[in-house]
């Protein structure tokens, strides 16, 4: 994920939401490309976006969602999983080609609502979703 890639996803996140919320896009690896926290948003929004991001750049699932879905409530399943990965809808993956090059975590809203947000956003900055 370039930096550029990064600001215009965050510019298309904070551009109109509907709602105070917090946004983190990662790298491949999961670590920060660029943050924002929106005035109003709770201090836990933080934490969440970049859990939400970490977990979509890492794993083999597009997107948060996908991943809670397929694990359901097997305890062996969820136990098995990188402590920091979480299973919160709001975290998408970034893709340019076939290549998956980042994430984008979004939190602050309902899940649905958190997960729609990140994959405009994705869209708006001209790469894909998977």
């Amino acid at each position: 994920m370039r930096l550029e890639q990064a600001r215009a996803i965050l510019e298309a996140v904070l551009g109109n939401p509907p709602g105070p919320l917090s946004v983190f896009v990662a790298d491949a690896h999961g670590e920060l490309v660029a943050a924002a926290t929106m005035d109003g948003a709770e201090p836990d929004t933080r934490l969440n976006a970049q859990r939400k991001a970490y977990t979509a750049a890492r794993g083999k699932f597009r997107s948060t969602g996908e991943l809670a879905a397929a694990v359901g409530s097997d305890p062996v399943e969820l136990a098995s999983f990188d402590p920091f990965f979480t299973f919160f809808k709001g975290g998408v993956a970034a893709f340019e080609g076939a290549v998956r090059i980042g994430a984008v975590g979004v939190s602050g809203l309902p899940g649905e609502e958190d997960d729609r947000i990140a994959r405009e956003a994705i869209l708006a900055a001209g790469l894909a979703l998977e």
